[in-house]
């Protein structure tokens, strides 16, 4: 199974004083340790890293480049990602609504993942399914 990989996800996973980083890091293992590809985008990549730099410092953004970078397919946003998704940000016209959200929400339009493995509701609110705990 395929599942996009949000930054609210990565961070909650790498962030032991993130009040879901238990429920996180089991289902980072549960999907790491069964048939899932993990999907994701260089912009992504670009929050976390910037979030993980000012919340923890430097040894969680070198741990997050060697051991998880790694394991993700990465998506490189390309101008058409990034437009169309300036598009959709602009016409919600909600100021919480963040470009690497909408940029998401593009890249799994154009991929056809339906699945996030994520805490942000923006995510649901579009009609994505959120990776949850089996049983």
């Amino acid at each position: 199974m395929n599942v996009f990989v949000d930054t609210s996800a990565l961070l909650a996973v790498l962030d032991r004083s993130d009040e879901r980083h238990a429920a996180a890091k089991r289902i980072w293992e549960e999907m790491l340790n069964g048939a899932h590809t993990l999907v994701s985008h260089n912009y992504v990549l670009v929050e976390t890293s910037a979030v993980l730099m000012r919340r923890i410092g430097l040894e969680a953004a070198r741990v997050f480049e060697r051991d998880v970078r790694p394991v993700l397919r990465l998506v490189w946003v390309t101008r058409e990602i990034h437009e169309a998704a300036v598009g959709v940000q602009l016409t919600a016209g909600r100021r919480a609504l963040s470009l690497v959200d909408c940029v998401s929400f593009e890249v799994m339009r154009r991929t056809g993942l339906r699945s996030a493995f994520a805490f942000d509701p923006h995510f649901r609110e579009f009609g994505y399914e959120l990776k949850e705990i089996p049983g």
